[in-house]
């Protein structure tokens, strides 16, 4: 259940002395093996072979060879700038695109070979600014996927009342608001309330809390990663902000111009000798340096 409000200050001591320890801890311990948080032999609920992704035949591609699996009940963070090719990922799971070559596979099948209703009902979807319809009600809203599934009236009022609740909005108070007479947060909650609906397994969440106040945005953060902890989905979720990728991934995997780097494991992501990992650590710490201190000392040369 969501906690309270009004401790924006608290959580972000909070978030940093989290940072801090995984820091500390890298310098203090061996690096784990690479995934550390999900067994080798974890079942795969998404999986990119070799994909290439071109918008046209001119131009260089947009992806490049990406292969990584998601295993099933892990969130994976996919962290870059603008346009390296993280929503392009996304898109490419629920077939808002085609691969030019290789293959996206969600539940060991090819997405191509799948119905494309099917596949994309299957999925919770997430925005920034949550992508509400203006004109329909919160309730009309979060029901929408449930209802274009054909699930009866009564099974419908129960989910929403218990997503609804998941997410900290009673029903009693936001059922009847329409979009417009809500709060940055407050939307964003229902967006996460809407994408769960359906029951879905999978969940593709692209900056989801990117538009919102830095208090707002802390504070819905933290009441999601304890919301994912308890609900076991398979997440793939897009940010180019380094603390929340920590905050929230099981494993992290860096995008820069169409290539990944990784995934790696929190731990392993802090340890990784690679230089554009070392840029985003050391571009974080020194904009974060009230809060870590001199930390890149204790995890060697940046």
């Amino acid at each position: 259940m969501f906690f309270e409000r009004g401790l924006g200050s608290a959580i972000g001591r909070w978030l940093a002395s989290e940072i801090l320890i995984l820091v500390h801890s890298t310098a203090m311990h061996a690096p784990a093996p690479s995934g550390d948080l999900i067994p080798i032999a974890a079942e795969v609920a998404i999986e990119f072979r070799n994909v290439v992704y071109r918008f046209s035949s001119v131009g260089g591609p947009l992806l490049k060879d990406v292969t990584f699996p998601v295993h099933r009940g892990e969130t994976l963070v996919l962290l870059g700038r603008s346009g390296s090719g993280k929503t392009t990922c996304l898109k490419l799971i629920n077939r808002l695109l085609s691969p030019s070559s290789g293959a996206v596979c969600v539940e060991g099948k090819p997405t191509d070979q799948w119905d494309v209703i099917r596949l994309r009902r299957g999925m919770g979807y997430a925005i920034q600014d949550a992508g509400l319809f203006p004109h329909y009600t919160v309730g009309r809203n979060v029901a929408l996927v449930p209802r274009l599934e054909g699930w009866d009236q009564q099974r419908i009022s129960d989910r929403v009342t218990e997503v609804m609740r998941l997410v900290g909005l009673p029903e009693a108070e936001f059922l009847k608001r329409y979009p417009d007479q809500l709060s940055g947060g407050q939307r964003q909650r229902v967006g996460l309330a809407r994408a769960l609906a359906a029951e879905p397994q999978i969940l593709l969440m692209d900056e989801p809390f990117g538009a919102l106040d830095p208090i707002t945005r802390t504070e819905i953060q933290q009441e999601f990663q304890k919301l994912r902890q308890n609900l076991g989905k398979t997440i793939v979720f897009v940010t180019h902000d380094l603390a929340e990728a920590l905050l929230l991934g099981d494993r992290i995997a860096l995008m820069e111009d169409g290539r990944m780097i990784g995934p790696f494991s929190r731990r392993d992501f802090l340890a990784s000798d690679a230089e554009l990992v070392r840029d985003y650590l050391r571009a974080y710490r020194t904009s974060h340096n009230p809060l870590l201190g001199s930390s890149e000392t204790r995890t060697g040369n940046a």
